[in-house]
């Protein structure tokens, strides 16, 4: 009887882990490479990378909760027409209230936000996870991708603007002697800073492998 005991707390996670491996481990961006249009399109600044992390994010814990509320009522027949559905629906919501709070953000945002709904990150997590787990399990998972998404994108976003604007959050934090490069706030910025937090993730796992 014990053998099966532990066999089965190897095999079923716990939920701490569900969490956590959205973060580090699984990072849907530095990891996973998930993501990449808003990722590389909308991190030219703090808040714009922020404001889209945080709307995904929203987006993938309530469509995971419903999804995996629903999975025993949906037929397999018309499960992705379904997920896209019931993702949609709140990036609709998503929608008009970043359009309520700020309108400039909103025209930041452009298309963006409605791209949420053919997002890899939200329809993958419907269907590999919340359409088998429980609602706890689907709301912890969908939490921890959110955030380490959202994480990804701030790193993004804050090297650019730093480096391209001299600023973060709109506030100067180098003296007008700096030279900004330009070229950070620019579509190639995108590429630049994504290589570059890829290789100090990449090579932070490695060395923690070795040791």
């Amino acid at each position: 009887m014990t053998p099966t005991k532990t066999t089965d707390l190897k095999a079923d996670p716990s939920s701490t882990d569900e969490f956590i491996k959205g973060l580090w481990r699984e990072n849907p961006v530095f990891v996973q490479v998930l993501g990449m249009c808003p990722t590389l399109a909308v991190s030219n600044s703090a808040i714009n990378a922020l404001a889209m992390g945080l709307a995904t994010a929203f987006v993938l814990i309530m469509s995971n909760v419903l999804v995996s509320s629903l999975r025993n009522f949906i037929p397999k027949q018309v499960r992705i027409a379904s997920y896209i559905l019931i993702i949609a629906t709140f990036v609709t919501m998503v929608d008009y209230a970043i359009q309520a709070i700020s309108v400039d953000l909103h025209k930041n945002l452009g298309a963006f936000i409605s791209l949420i709904v053919v997002n890899c990150l939200i329809l993958s997590r419907a269907e590999a996870f919340a359409s088998k787990n429980t609602i706890g399990k689907s709301a912890l998972d969908a939490l921890g991708m959110g955030l380490g998404f959202v994480f990804a994108l701030f790193c993004l976003g804050a090297v650019r603007e730093i480096l391209g604007n001299a600023s973060i959050f709109g506030i100067t934090v180098f003296p007008e002697s700096f030279q900004e490069w330009i070229i950070m706030i620019l579509p190639a910025g995108g590429f630049f800073t994504l290589a570059f937090w890829l290789f100090l993730f990449n090579n932070y796992k490695l060395k923690k492998a070795k040791a």
